[in-house]
């Protein structure tokens, strides 16, 4: 049959060349497989059998497998379904892009590719979107480079490569791209970019969350060694901003090389400690109890009819029936959560089999409510992530500005998402993005820009305040500037309203030096009046000492210096003027 698809393709390609005054391209879209005429997979005891780059290097067909990348399995990764071509190694399995017309269908928020470049470095070029309504739009896909792009955005990591001579040392790498649709249009075709070292193994519509409010999330830190669990259950304990009768969770598998495999999972709003109301309610997933999460990937939970109440605490329970020797994981989660003995414990309600704290929150990266006006993110490093506030007491100037929010009526009651992350710096990554991690600090804001925001739920608003990490790291206003502004763009090119907010005063730290603090000052100079975001919080004014404004007032100083307090993360939330946050 897929030769027989291929005779076709071949022959309507001729046809559009050979007969009299034909146009150059196709009389009508087709889908992307009809396409196909590059081989990037070959099997390992046959590496002649695909040429991806043009030198006769391929990907492993059993290392994309060892990752759960299988022939026609759906991928969702970025909040895109995305299919991994149904094609056995040795056959085509994606198209060298060159002004293609692909049939593809849908309403979103953004195109997803699941592309990567051959040749000397990063591939692409500027394509088109045809809207059914008879509208285009362009954009600009670029694919880094299938072995030696970043490992921070790659949505995996296939651990070797194929030649005719045998394998090859290193390791290939496969992206996801979202380039933005415009909004509410309904897209009816996509014409490829002509760069014949852009390859694209799939796309789709993305859509983040039509008819969902995201009311918690975290963004993935690192992927530390765990356990080892094996039959374990495992209890977060979440904040709720927002509201709403339907819930569905998230996990990630991000920065992974296996698998995880969710046995069972559960949702319960919390009474105390690990005990839930009422008797847990089973989430599933595409009907089934669980889940097996490719590398990289994600799962979502199916729609779940339940009552969620705005500001409570909800408890999301998973059975890991494992082993998971590594996961991915918010670090500091400044919430006790968790870990039971052995057994699937999803379902109690008493909480008595969970005999283990934890202090970090693995694998579940976000939870939604259904209806609701949408979401603002929070993008920032640990001062957004709670570093120093009351554990267990919801004191994060994200929680507070939350409360804010439920508490009037002048503006949309937006859920709050909170994507610190303790240590992260706006241009330089703590974890590479790749293998076993020790520091958990995260890859940089730069990097994780469209996992953490533009991927999110709903989201309507972003707030970027970071760049202290950078500062006191030795990188100087120029190149953070540059950075805050490459944020501010890709959050407008997104049709985000985004907010800036100045850099807090560190003196008082060793490493907060006067030659720190003048290039600080310069910053928040720039974020003042470079006019780069559609509005300026000036926390620095709020927090700073008018005796000293290197440093910050001895109230709101949690004693390190660099932290705020909790009187401080209170002030920074007391301070956002909400109709701000309104697109």
């Amino acid at each position: 049959m897929r030769r027989g698809v291929r005779r076709a393709a071949v022959v309507l390609a001729l046809l559009a060349v050979l007969t009299p005054g034909a146009p150059a391209r196709a009389a009508a879209p087709l889908p992307l497989e009809r396409y196909f005429d590059n081989t990037a997979v070959s099997d390992d005891a046959r590496p002649a059998e695909a040429d991806f780059d043009g030198a006769g290097a391929s990907l492993s067909a059993q290392g994309l497998t060892a990752a759960g990348w299988t022939p026609g399995r759906p991928l969702t990764v970025l909040g895109a379904r995305l299919t991994w071509p149904d094609r056995p190694a040795g056959e085509p399995d994606n198209v060298r892009a060159d002004g293609q017309e692909v049939r593809v269908t849908g309403r979103g928020d953004a195109l997803a590719f699941l592309v990567a470049g051959t040749g000397g470095g990063t591939a692409g070029g500027p394509g088109e979107v045809a809207y059914a309504d008879g509208g285009r739009s362009g954009f600009r896909l670029l694919a880094p480079h299938w072995r030696t792009g970043p490992l921070a955005t790659r949505a995996v990591t296939v651990p070797r490569v194929n030649t005719p001579a045998g394998r090859s040392a290193g390791r290939a790498r496969l992206y996801v791209v979202t380039v933005p649709l415009a909004a509410g249009r309904e897209v009816a075709s996509v014409r490829l970019p002509r760069a014949t070292d852009l390859h694209v193994f799939a796309l789709a519509v993305r859509d983040t969350g039509r008819g969902w409010t995201g009311t918690w999330a975290a963004s993935t830190s690192g992927h530390p060694a765990v356990g080892p669990w094996t039959d374990r259950t495992l209890r977060l304990v979440v904040r709720a901003s927002a509201g709403g009768t339907r819930v569905r969770v998230r996990f990630d598998n991000t920065f992974a090389a296996a698998p995880v495999r969710i046995g069972g999972a559960t949702v319960a709003v919390r009474a105390s400690g690990a005990a839930a109301r009422k008797a847990p309610a089973r989430l599933t997933f595409g009907g089934a109890r669980g889940a097996v999460i490719p590398a990289g990937a994600q799962a979502y939970s199916d729609p779940l009819g339940f009552a969620v109440p705005a500001g409570a605490d909800l408890l999301v329970s998973f059975h890991l029936p494992g082993p998971v020797k590594a996961a991915p994981v918010h670090r500091l989660a400044v919430q006790r959560s968790y870990l039971s003995g052995p057994g699937d414990h999803t379902a109690e309600r008493t909480g008595g089999a969970y005999t283990t704290s934890l202090t970090s929150w693995p694998l579940l990266t976000g939870v939604d409510v259904g209806g609701g006006p949408g979401s603002v993110v929070l993008l920032g490093d640990s001062i957004t992530d709670g570093d120093r506030s009351t554990v267990g007491a919801n004191r994060r100037w994200p929680d507070v500005l939350a409360g804010r929010l439920r508490a009037q009526r002048a503006v949309p009651r937006y859920g709050v998402l909170n994507h610190g992350v303790s240590g992260n710096r706006v241009v330089t990554d703590r974890y590479p993005g790749d293998g076993v991690s020790t520091d958990q600090a995260g890859v940089s804001a730069l990097h994780r820009f469209d996992r953490d925001v533009t991927a999110q739920t709903s989201v309507r608003t972003v707030v970027v305040f970071e760049g202290v990490n950078d500062l006191l790291a030795g990188a100087d206003a120029r190149t953070l500037t540059a950075g805050l502004r490459a944020l501010a763009d890709r959050a407008r090119a997104a049709g985000l309203r985004v907010l800036g907010a100045t850099v807090l005063p560190c003196g008082g730290r060793a490493a907060c030096t006067p030659a720190v603090d003048a290039e600080r000052r310069a910053v928040n100079a720039w974020l003042r009046t470079g006019g780069a975001f559609d509005a300026v919080l000036d926390f620095d004014a709020v927090l700073r000492d008018p005796a000293d404004p290197a440093r910050m007032r001895p109230a709101h100083d949690s004693g390190d210096h660099l932290h705020p307090g909790d009187a401080g993360l209170k002030a920074l939330a007391d301070s956002v003027d909400l109709r701000l946050l309104v697109p």
